[in-house]
């Protein structure tokens, strides 16, 4: 038996993305933490109106940041990616790895005052398998016992799924999944009280109910969502009264600088042309930057004409400077996209070349498709969520860089995020702008979830029997090279075909105020910040 009740080690063999953030003052005691920050409130932007607030059914970074702070899971990722305990206070695996024991903290609450227990769980975690839960996690759970009969309604229970006793769960896998403890520290798989889900229905994801160091306190869309502290949180009361999310609907970067420089936020992301040789230098705030584990992208929708060709859609992989998108337009912030898989991510090919900037390939290769000089194409539709300066100007030398091979295009935004993600979700849309923040910090959110035939989140209407082949070898191997070996193999043949465009992998950038103390950021950025152990030091 593996007795895995304390820190256990990243799943994964790669360079750890987490980090301590130093604030420039050493953390001071409890006691006096909680004095600094009596009543204290933190306000932080939001890039969108969250659609919904209920974790199995959340597809976005905006509803993941708000979220994680109203719920708690089993396990939690810690600033390292280690897991470590939630509301499971212990854990072990038989041998084979295929059976694990979770024992519950005993005492810890729901915000409405009932006690967690095991039939929580079981309920939370079986009804992301619930194909009327429409959870995009549904996928990472297929390895439970009885999981896909369960799905395809030929059981009514997950038989890998029993709650022994009041405080234990039992969870019983078909094979031995290398992530598998970590899947359940995923924003998703938090566990929700059956008593409250069962009698709200889908009104549960507008007023949510968790166990977690906020509580759910009011939300007028468009403007704000209040969380207030939880004090019987079983981790202890958070050292902030109230946690604002204050929305800016399209990302308003500039605008949220110029709230964060009158005071009216304790942090923000960078402006459109911030100079970082200055930043937190002069004026005290601090400046913190920090790999993440992430792809921004263009998405190919395969299923329309012509770019179910992927000739053509090779063509634009050739013809967009990806390198001066990132010097130019974001002076080197990001680091440039040769593939899917971020470095540092297990399987992250150092020698991959992906495409380079050829605009004379990519005319050879519209010639190839019947297009030669771009004659017959199309006028090709480019959708965005965001309206920045910024993502403005990197669609103007996108136009120039495709309309010098012969295609031309139109850049259309859609800022309400609800709207525009549905469209993505319906295949509406023929090349959208997307970025990917691991739920996970393995190959497989990546590979898996966005381009294997079958996942809820592969957007493009791709398909690849091979692909799909070594993706699920990959999933289920215990060898750490093999996945690698598969993970690799996988990624060449989804470039080869071509229906995404890499542009970049995110760095988390953000200025705090210089008074915000004790904050951890790790790889899977924003979303995971522990908030309960942030505090505000006025005094300084």
């Amino acid at each position: 038996m593996w007795n895995l009740g304390g820190s256990t080690p990243p799943f994964f063999l790669s360079v750890l993305l987490g980090v301590l953030l130093g604030t420039g003052a050493l953390p001071a005691p409890a006691q006096e933490q909680n004095d600094a920050s009596a009543g204290a409130v933190y306000r932080r932007p939001l890039g969108h109106d969250p659609k919904t607030l209920d974790p199995a059914r959340i597809s976005d970074i905006y509803s993941r940041a708000v979220s994680q702070q109203i719920f708690d899971g089993l396990v939690q990722f810690d600033q390292t990616l280690a897991i470590k305990p939630a509301l499971a206070e212990f854990w072990r695996a038989s041998r084979d790895g295929l059976t694990w024991t979770f024992e519950l903290r005993k005492g810890a609450k729901f915000h409405h005052g009932r006690e967690v227990t095991a039939d929580d769980v079981v309920y939370s975690l079986t009804r992301l398998l619930d194909t009327r839960t429409r959870s995009e996690a549904a996928d990472l759970f297929l390895g439970i016992r009885g999981a896909r009969q369960f799905r395809e309604g030929v059981a009514r229970t997950v038989s890998g799924l029993v709650a022994l006793d009041r405080h234990t769960v039992e969870v019983t896998l078909d094979e031995a999944l290398a992530p598998f403890v970590a899947i359940l520290a995923v924003g998703h798989a938090k566990i929700v009280p059956r008593d409250l889900v069962e009698a709200q229905g889908e009104a549960f994801g507008a007023q949510p109910v968790g166990s977690g160091p906020f509580r759910f306190l009011r939300w007028e869309r468009g403007k704000e969502i209040v969380l207030t502290a939880n004090v019987e949180h079983f981790e202890g009361a958070p050292k902030l009264a109230r946690l604002v999310f204050r929305i800016f609907p399209g990302d308003q970067r500039d605008a949220m600088h110029e709230e964060f420089l009158r005071g009216g936020l304790e942090d923000a992301p960078l402006p459109s042309h911030a100079d970082r040789r200055v930043l937190g230098a002069g004026d005290g705030h601090i400046y913190v930057k920090r790999p993440m584990s992430s792809v921004r992208f263009y998405g190919f929708n395969t299923r329309m004409k012509p770019l179910s060709d992927r000739r053509v859609r090779q063509a634009f992989l050739h013809a967009i400077d990806r390198e001066a998108i990132v010097q130019n337009v974001y002076f080197g912030q990001y680091i440039v996209a040769r593939g899917i898989l971020p470095p540092g991510t297990l399987g992250f090919n150092p020698k991959l070349a992906g495409y380079a900037y050829d605009p004379q390939k990519a005319r050879d290769l519209l010639a190839r498709a019947g297009y030669p000089g771009g004659r017959g194409l199309p006028t090709f539709a480019i959708w965005s969520s965001v309206k920045r300066n910024d993502v403005v100007l990197e669609h103007e030398q996108i136009k120039k860089s495709l309309a010098a091979v012969g295609i031309t295009a139109e850049i259309h935004y859609h800022t309400n995020w609800s709207a525009f993600s549905k469209m993505v979700d319906d295949g509406k849309l023929p090349i959208f702008l997307w970025a990917w923040y691991a739920d996970v910090p393995d190959p497989d959110n990546f590979l898996t979830k966005l381009f294997h035939s079958k996942s809820s989140r592969n957007f493009f209407g791709y398909a690849n029997p091979a692909v799909d082949d070594l993706l699920v070898s990959a999933r289920t191997s215990g060898d750490a090279q093999r996945r690698v070996d598969l993970y690799r193999r996988a990624e060449q043949m989804i470039l080869d075909d071509a229906p995404v465009l890499p542009v970049f992998h995110h760095t988390y950038e953000r200025l705090f105020q210089p008074y915000v103390r004790s904050i951890e950021v790790n790889g899977l950025g924003d979303p995971y910040i522990p908030f309960r152990k942030i505090w505000l030091d006025r005094a300084r």
